[in-house]
């Protein structure tokens, strides 16, 4: 897949993983990283450790206390465009003023919305361990979430899927996005 910057120079593809706590972006996208042999990031690793200390007292995060976050995966698209190199990023990007930041003036930038039933990523968020988001936040998450609407072109993948039908559907869905 290859996406066109608007001065029809072609940048290559940044793929971010999105989705709600629990709903499998780390595995998914590790694996789709390894798929396509292009380097990943873990979004949660680019958070302030302040957001870590929120999150692991159970508060929820608020959109002042984003920001600094979304400027750091910001900043990691922007340093792959930069290489000119493709790249795997995660970052839950619940709400369309997130993925602005995320993807606006990126044209390369593909999202890849992993959704899927509440209790289904409850029970996995209650079997995860050594995770700084615990399951108490799921249902903020899932308030906060404003799904990707047909203008923002997410390939959305149903985590009820195992990992590597996942990854085949959003492969499928790279080889047959028009250019």
């Amino acid at each position: 897949m290859t996406a066109t910057r608007r001065d029809g120079d072609a940048a290559p593809p940044i793929l971010l993983v999105m989705g709600v706590s629990g709903a499998g972006k780390s595995t998914v996208g590790r694996a789709l990283a390894e798929a396509l042999a292009w380097p990943f990031q873990e979004g949660d690793a680019l958070h302030p450790p302040a957001n870590v200390a929120l999150m692991r007292a159970g508060v929820p995060l608020t959109d002042e206390d984003r920001w600094p976050w979304l400027a750091a995966v910001a900043g990691w698209i922007d340093g792959q465009a930069i290489r000119r190199a493709p790249g795997v990023i995660t970052c839950s990007a619940l709400r369309r003023s997130y993925r602005q930041v995320l993807t606006g003036g990126r044209p390369q930038v593909r999202l890849v919305h992993l959704q899927g039933d509440r209790g289904l990523i409850a029970g996995r968020l209650a079997g995860r361990r050594g995770h700084f988001m615990p399951p108490a936040l799921l249902d903020s998450q899932f308030a906060t979430l404003e799904a990707p609407g047909s203008a923002e072109g997410a390939f959305v993948v149903d985590v009820a899927l195992d990992v590597e039908q996942q990854v085949a559907a959003v492969l499928r869905s790279m080889s047959t996005t028009p250019e």
